[in-house]
């Protein structure tokens, strides 16, 4: 959860076209990021995979007018609203978009080739028909932030009793390849988005890299697999409040604007 999840950045800067408040081709650079290419099969109208700025625009005349995230988990289908068919390919892809104002999703199939340092990453949203129903398991932004301040405490408390507080020269680099981005000033979310959004976001992505860091770097102090299965297990919720927190902050635009807040 360093990094976020391209149906995020969809979601995001698509969010901000259809507000009017990027231009198609800015919006498409953002949304491919580091990418080489993402392309959009499936449009009603067209017989072949087409690019993001023509998707993105046909999807508004075809009555878009904003778009949510989903990240399910097993167990877990966060976002997500049916059908059976749209809901098992998010879950094996780990994320999709959903359109407000028509029946459509979109579930990224992500392609790599090349060699490690110079792999090519090309992205083809698959758009399939939703179920027009609320989203699974979604908090409010002020749910999420309530939770996120405990999953942080809960993180660290995690981390600190299983002796993998985040040292080591793998955990010191992520955790500088976060600073460094966050002192760069990035845009966490496109134009449009409230101020406590970005807030929610922001802090829900320090907990997944403290989540990441207790996954990923050694066994610390966990050195037997029923002590890895308690770290495990242990963190398993404070992941969920991460996820769920991202969810709240990309849909944020879209669920102000139901409620008529702007």
């Amino acid at each position: 959860m360093l990094s976020e999840p391209r149906s995020g950045r969809l979601a995001s800067w698509g969010n901000a076209l259809l507000a009017g408040l990027v231009s198609p081709d800015d919006a498409a650079l953002e949304i491919v990021g580091d990418d080489a290419v993402h392309r959009v099969e499936g449009l009603p109208g067209e017989s072949a995979p087409v690019g993001l700025t023509l998707a993105l625009g046909r999807l508004r005349t075809l009555g878009v007018s904003g778009l949510r995230i989903a990240l399910p988990a097993p167990g877990h289908p966060l976002g997500l609203s049916g059908p059976p068919e749209f809901n098992a390919r998010a879950m094996e892809a780990e994320e999709a978009v959903i359109c407000h104002g028509a029946a459509f999703g979109l579930v990224p199939e992500v392609y790599e080739a090349g060699p490690d340092g110079d792999v090519h990453v090309e992205v083809v949203w698959q758009v399939l028909p939703v179920r027009e129903a609320p989203p699974a398991d979604v908090p409010s932004l002020g749910e999420a932030e309530r939770e996120l301040a405990e999953g942080l405490r809960d993180a660290t408390a995690v981390l600190s009793q299983l002796d993998v507080a985040g040292s080591g020269p793998v955990a010191e680099a992520a955790i500088d390849a976060y600073r460094a981005r966050a002192e760069r000033g990035r845009e966490v979310l496109a134009p449009g988005y409230p101020s406590r959004a970005v807030r929610v976001l922001e802090l829900a992505q320090r907990v997944g890299l403290l989540v990441s860091l207790a996954r990923e770097n050694g066994h610390g102090g966990a050195v037997s697999s029923a002590e890895m299965g308690a770290r495990a297990e242990a963190l398993r919720p404070v992941e969920r409040v991460a996820r769920r927190a991202q969810v709240a902050a990309y849909n944020s635009v879209v669920e102000e604007r139901e409620r008529g807040v702007r």
